[in-house]
């Protein structure tokens, strides 16, 4: 977790995944990022999965994601 100003934010690199395979979750200071690619045949062949504690200071409804294009997810959340 960085500190941007009025902002912290969490990036990963998620770059093998396609974006549906991405989900984005917060619950208690917490933010977890979970991807799962699923092979034709339907069994697993990636997985990625991290959780980080979010400062105390932050408004857990300001959190916002963006994808960029070369697959870097970029997890913004205001200070309060």
């Amino acid at each position: 977790v960085c500190a941007q100003g009025d902002t912290y934010q969490v990036v990963a690199d998620v770059s093998q995944f396609e974006p549906p395979d991405i989900v984005v979750t917060t619950s208690n200071c917490y933010v977890t990022i979970q991807a799962e690619k699923v092979a034709e045949d339907g069994t697993v062949c990636d997985t990625f999965t991290h959780k980080c504690q979010l400062p105390e200071d932050t408004d857990p409804l300001s959190v916002s994601c963006a994808l960029t294009e070369s697959g870097t997810l970029v997890i913004t959340v205001r200070r309060r």
